[in-house]
């Protein structure tokens, strides 16, 4: 008891005005006396510090008491957890394991917790007299250092998507430029070894001319497909990264290649996995649905806890390495996402730039491809770095005459609109939830665009059409983010359908000033032989007049928007629609809630909640045979069958248009047996679910 004592009074030097004062009685009697919820604070302590307080003692909140295991590399080296002349399997284990860490970085969590839990990467030098592991954590080290760099400079990423922070690790050291060299000698060694084993003839005298990879010769050729396959997959990616980032997009069809050679690997990764479980079931049975290895034992030369003193001392994350299998599909679904970049056409419009954008993120990509999907788009403050705004302006409005023209390029209203352009490319390629909130904002920075007032007639009125598409997109967004209640249905519905109208309008009106323009620059001098047509000059009319492949897509999205309007309505109204009623507000103020921002902007027109009442509140079920004179379901139906022939190539546009069709042919079903069971005096109970398409609900009828 008195060393305690001495102890505490070393630990807090006395100074000259210092009294010390035994307060252990106290605390033993308050402790005795305290409620749980209650505490001991002083006079100065508030309700402010109390929130920013942590409660030591609890893993949960303080953050030194997890810190368990040892306090430095050094130590850990020194006790033998990261031995450097290792099992060829343990090697492969140390592979999968930091292959699966890398994914969970890619997840969000911090490189101090995943990838540089490695013991290995925290001193690679020492890993020099194992070359497989040596050549492996090398590669790995600078690819995450590549990723980190492409992430930081497209800044579409939140914290809760990616975390860049490096915490003061070695993420850069010397000979990173020749990490391909070191892999390449080692897999040209290991390839060598594989070729022998192959050859019969000579599998017996591996010995004398090989060394070994292990000492079993039945097992060689097994252990050197796999080495072979996760040195390659390495190298793959590697490259495939460096070649996606040069600048114009030069180096996208080499990455292409590499991303093929690189899904192959990753399937050859997957076989042997049969192949290291057997051997690993000789030392451990049993299942391994959580193992971060393909052999399933616990890869060596990792500790959890080696960089908690490099966090910061907030509670420490809470964080599950992916297993191996959950890995390996990340990897396999991250280099599809980054194979449908490369194959993007380097000179579309900016319509079909931000169409694929918006089509990229269907497949709900994850931030590393849309990094690079950003910073392939936008370079220097250029279409894909080599086009100039201005140009991209002019293509867009049908006007390529005033590319070269020098006051069009420096006039503020175009230089102003191309940020715009540039910014809104950046929204669409970050996470959604982030990209509705910021869609938002950006109509409001394209209003004030509108306010200012444009140079042409022509760039105002494709300024309009772009305020319409950002403000489509935004209330579309909702929908994926399931930010609407089912009683909210009705009303987006309703001002989507005004919002696709107005864009309708906008892009025939482009298409017409197209076509005008072309017949304003033909010469006047016409051949004589060609003046016998006067008459087929109304059908050729006809023809210009007909809708393009894109219009006609969104005449039927605004179809199919008409349509579920009014089924909502009429069932609302009939107390027909199963739907949970809201007691915390009415639905004027949920109206006006949810269209705020677009109130806000001029274009397109808005909206009030009177209007919505006025236009739905008539329809019932008693009027659906009138109403049924046009059916905007099989209106719909009628115009997707003309759009299957129109993208014989584009396989995911044919998959949307086959997805409209079950929509409306759907729906149109549904008010089948809702009329007909209306005349039998038996209404069933509907509800609405979006199994078919994301954004437009499909009617499901229940009896009542």
């Amino acid at each position: 008891m008195a060393e305690q004592e001495a102890n505490c009074l070393t630990a807090f030097p006395a100074g000259e005005q210092t009294v010390w004062a035994d307060v252990s009685p106290f605390l033993g009697t308050v402790c005795r006396e305290l409620e749980v919820g209650e505490l001991i604070h002083g006079e100065n302590f508030n309700l402010f510090e109390a929130m920013s307080a942590l409660e030591i003692m609890d893993p949960k909140m303080d953050s030194g008491m997890t810190s368990c295991g040892y306090n430095s590399v050094e130590e850990a080296i020194g006790s033998g957890a990261a031995p450097i002349k290792l099992h060829l399997l343990q090697t492969i284990d140390v592979m999968d394991h930091l292959l699966a860490c890398e994914a969970t970085w890619h997840k969000g969590h911090s490189l101090a917790q995943t990838v540089f839990t490695c013991l290995y990467l925290l001193n690679l030098e020492r890993t020099s007299p194992n070359s497989l592991l040596h050549a492996y954590c090398k590669v790995t080290r600078v690819t995450c250092n590549l990723i980190r760099s492409f992430v930081s400079q497209s800044r579409t990423h939140e914290e809760e998507d990616f975390f860049t922070m490096a915490f003061g690790l070695p993420l850069k050291g010397e000979g990173d430029d020749k990490c391909l060299s070191i892999l390449n000698a080692v897999d040209e060694t290991v390839a060598r070894q594989l070729r022998a084993c192959k050859n019969s003839v000579t599998r017996k005298k591996i010995a004398d001319d090989y060394e070994s990879l292990q000492p079993d010769p039945d097992l060689e050729e097994g252990y050197c497909k796999a080495v072979l396959s996760r040195l390659r997959f390495r190298k793959s990616f590697y490259h495939a990264l460096t070649y996606m980032g040069k600048p114009q997009g030069r180096g996208l069809e080499m990455a292409h290649k590499h991303i093929v050679s690189g899904l192959s690997e990753l399937a050859r990764i997957r076989e042997s996995s049969d192949f290291l479980s057997s051997i690993s079931s000789r030392a451990c049975k049993g299942e391994f649905d959580d193992r971060t290895t393909a052999s399933g034992q616990e890869a060596v030369g990792f500790d959890a806890s080696i960089n908690s003193r490099l966090l910061s001392p907030t509670p420490p994350r809470s964080i599950n390495i992916l297993s191996w299998k959950m890995a390996i599909d990340y990897f396999e679904k991250l280099l599809q996402d980054l194979d449908r970049i490369c194959l993007l056409p380097l000179n579309p419009t900016i319509e079909e730039a931000l169409q694929f954008a918006v089509d990229f993120q269907k497949s709900q990509p994850d931030l590393v491809s849309r990094s690079q999907l950003q910073l392939l788009i936008v370079q220097d403050g250029k279409l894909f770095g080599r086009d100039l705004l201005s140009d991209v302006i002019c293509r867009a409005m049908k006007m390529p005459h005033l590319a070269n023209n020098r006051d069009f390029q420096r006039n503020d209203s175009v230089i102003q609109l191309g940020r715009l352009i540039l910014n809104l490319l950046r929204i669409l390629c970050t996470n959604i939830a982030y990209q509705h909130r910021k869609l938002g904002k950006s109509l409001q920075e394209w209003d004030a665009l509108l306010h200012q007032g444009l140079w042409m007639r022509q760039m105002k009125s494709w300024a309009e059409e772009q305020t319409c598409w950002i403000a489509c997109r935004f209330l579309m967004l909702g929908f994926e983010l399931e930010l609407y209640s089912p009683s909210e249905y009705c009303m987006i519905y309703w001002y989507v359908e005004h919002v696709l109208m107005t864009l309708f309008h906008y892009k025939v009106f482009k298409e017409r000033s197209a076509t005008e323009n072309e017949h304003e620059r033909m010469p006047l001098s016409v051949d004589p032989s060609k003046k016998k047509g006067k008459k087929k000059r109304g059908k050729e009319a006809e023809k210009e007049i007909r809708l393009s492949p894109d219009i006609l897509l969104l005449q039927c999205c605004i179809h199919l928007s008409k349509g579920l309007t009014w089924m909502l309505a009429a069932l609302s109204n009939d107390h027909k629609f199963v739907n949970c009623p809201t007691i915390f507000n009415t639905e004027q103020e949920r109206f006006v809630q949810t269209f705020e921002l677009l109130q806000k902007s001029q274009v397109p027109e808005p909206l009030s909640y009177f209007q919505f009442k006025q236009s739905t509140s008539y329809i019932n079920l008693a009027s659906l045979p009138t109403q049924m004179q046009f059916d905007y379901f099989e209106a719909a139906q009628k115009d997707l069958k003309k759009l299957r022939h129109c993208f014989p190539k584009d396989s995911e546009r044919l998959h949307e248009i086959q997805q409209l069709e079950h929509v409306a042919e759907k729906n149109r079903i549904a008010l089948n047996v809702i009329h007909f069971a209306g005349q039998a005096g038996c209404f069933p109970r509907v509800s609405f679910e979006f199994s078919h398409h994301p954004l437009f609900a499909v009617a499901v009828i229940k009896r009542s």
